[in-house]
């Protein structure tokens, strides 16, 4: 359409530094370069005229069909024409110890399966979200882009003469059965380009499908849904940054929750508001290292600004984050292009709560808690004592001014309540434990006297309001009362009554400060399977949890919101709150049925 895949007929590849998103049609249309928060090298999903792309494909009629190599983030696709069958394996390989890698590196991986199939590949790189084109010249005779302190080389082997035009590196050759051909694009940033041998590329391909295999046979995880869990488990794994251990909430930036329409953030930062789900997920994947790392990641980026958190963390942990529009179409002209998020300023009440919960799952893995974070834990649930009656943003990071939200105030309930808890257990200083006391028994006052309807038999999204809000699920979730208590209970149907319509539920209701709409928010779906779980409703929560199942794209993946009406993707993908918000139903779920 004008240029533009769907958002659905994307998948993902990634090395742990960086992600790309790879079309159905064989065409990588994003990639930063040389970590996941860069600018990108590639970004036709943005503007398909100006972001660039690494395509590759038959020169004829074809059929695509994909899937991911067992047990890895490797993408193979079979195109199928009149002619032949070729497939097509990409990857952002691994480094191995064996030869001296590339600083990152693309290898697409072309096997003529059967008859003979003509190919084309064009690789466009254009630098900085689109803004410069490269310098191509020719080293050892390798094209190589350059722009600044960035270079791309294109490497051919058995796939045509690389032809150079402006701008741009393209060539044409034969898949005939039994051949292999071979592209691969290694990248420097600030550092000598390595040009690899087509031996070094194929042992770093072969070796990063079986360190993925590796990853993947270690997770423990054995209930229902295995494939879709997995999947999420992998697709999480691709949004870990491996130089800090931070979790992106997802690999893009930009990509619209309305077509046309103006609500298109940056996601490529580690929100808080996720950090108990990552964590949770972490630990019941027997994911031991990545969460140990994860956990002491936040506890450091929270130190930088202790007491007071920030809503989200630059993957290096740091706190800036300037947003800013780019020059660019949008998807499908959805307008503007953001990078950098004005959220990271706001006041989330809520994050408090998560982080303490966050430490408390630490805790009862068997985890210990050093002095100084000990100290800092106690002096965050202090501080909340202070702020808790303050109006603030919400979850949803609304734009419309502050409010008091009722899932923030449960969530300062929270911090209060894990606080209390790990100082009964002696695990942090419980000097100021008799006001903590006294400051959760207000906050459930306030809860439950101005933020519960009893017309509606719920609680409600904000104090002295009647609108209801998907978010207070997590209420239930995390435990602000229990799953029997009659006022929990009442929520859960209110909002299956009021904003659940078949598989979808929407955030929320009524104006928020922006224009337009939006789509189905995929993690509140799988928050009220888990709740009805939770209830005991298990019937039900098990046929909403299969038709959730069944939205994932081709290869198993999922953005953040999904169109009720289309069943198109929308939002940033992958998301990792829709992926850590399906492991975690699946897992209760299973614990329910058991």
């Amino acid at each position: 359409m004008d240029g533009y895949a769907e958002l659905r007929d994307y998948a993902v590849i990634g090395d742990g530094r960086s992600v790309a998103l790879i079309a159905r049609d064989g065409s990588v249309d994003w990639l930063a370069w040389p970590d996941l928060d860069s600018p990108t090298v590639f970004a036709a999903v943005l503007d398909p005229f100006r972001g660039g792309r690494f395509l590759l494909q038959p020169d004829v009629p074809y059929a695509a069909a994909r899937r991911y190599v067992p047990g890895t983030n490797v993408l193979e696709t079979t195109f199928t024409t009149a002619g032949g069958t070729v497939r097509l394996t990409d990857a952002l390989t691994l480094p191995d110890s064996h030869s001296l890698a590339p600083g990152r590196e693309l290898v697409r991986r072309i096997e003529g399966l059967a008859g003979s199939v003509p190919m084309r590949w064009s690789v466009q790189p254009r630098f900085g979200y689109g803004a410069r084109a490269p310098n191509l010249a020719h080293r050892a005779g390798v094209p190589v882009a350059v722009s600044g302190p960035d270079a791309v080389a294109v490497c051919a082997w058995n796939a045509g003469q690389p032809q150079c035009t402006a701008d741009s590196v393209t060539a044409r050759f034969r898949a005939d059965a039994g051949t292999w051909a071979l592209v691969a694009l290694p990248y420097a940033h600030q550092e000598p380009l390595v040009l690899p041998a087509r031996a070094e590329c194929e042992t770093r391909l072969d070796h990063t499908i079986a360190a993925w295999r590796q990853w993947t046979e270690e997770r423990t995880y054995t209930g229902p849904w295995r494939e879709a869990v997995l999947r999420s488990a992998l697709a999480l794994k691709l949004l870990v940054f491996a130089p800090s251990a931070a979790v992106a909430a997802a690999a893009t930036c930009s990509l619209p929750e309305g077509l046309g329409g103006e609500r298109n953030w940056d996601y490529r930062f580690s929100w808080i508001r996720d950090s108990a789900f990552t964590l949770d997920a972490f630990l019941k994947l027997g994911c031991a290292p990545e969460a140990i790392s994860y956990f002491w990641w936040l506890m450091h980026a929270s130190q930088l600004t202790h007491p007071r958190l920030h809503v989200l963390y630059r993957l290096n942990g740091g706190t800036r984050a300037p947003e800013r529009t780019l020059p660019l179409s949008g998807y499908r002209d959805s307008a503007p292009v953001r990078i950098g998020n004005a959220a990271a300023d706001q006041l989330q009440l809520d994050t408090y709560g998560e982080l303490l919960q966050t430490a408390w799952l630490h805790t009862t893995a068997g985890r210990p808690l050093d002095a100084d974070i000990a100290r800092r834990l106690a002096e965050t649930a202090d501080f909340i004592c202070t702020i808790w009656q303050q109006p603030d943003a919400g979850i949803w990071e609304v734009r419309s001014g502050p409010e008091h939200f009722t899932q923030s105030k449960m969530m300062c309930w929270i911090t209060l309540d894990r606080a209390l808890d790990l100082a009964r257990r002696q695990l942090i200083p419980d000097r100021h434990a008799a006001r903590w006391r006294r400051e959760r028994q207000a906050v459930a006052e306030f809860v439950d006297t101005r933020c519960f309807s009893p017309r509606l038999n719920s609680y409600v999204r904000s104090a002295d309001s009647d609108g209801l809000d998907a978010g207070l699920l997590l209420g239930l979730l995390h435990g602000y009362r229990p799953p029997d208590d009659p006022r929990m209970r009442g929520t859960v149907t209110a909002i299956q009554r009021t904003l659940q319509d078949g598989p979808y539920v929407n955030r929320y209701l009524g104006p928020d400060g922006l224009p337009g709409s939006e789509g189905a928010f995929l993690a509140c779906s799988f928050w009220l399977s888990e709740a009805l779980a939770r209830c005991g409703r298990v019937e039900k929560a098990v046929h909403l949890m299969e038709q959730l199942v069944a939205l994932a794209n081709d290869v198993g993946l999922y953005s953040e919101e999904i169109d009720p009406t289309t069943g198109a993707f929308l939002g940033n993908l992958p998301q990792a709150l829709s992926h850590l918000a399906l492991i975690s139903a699946a897992c209760t779920i299973g614990e329910a049925t058991r």
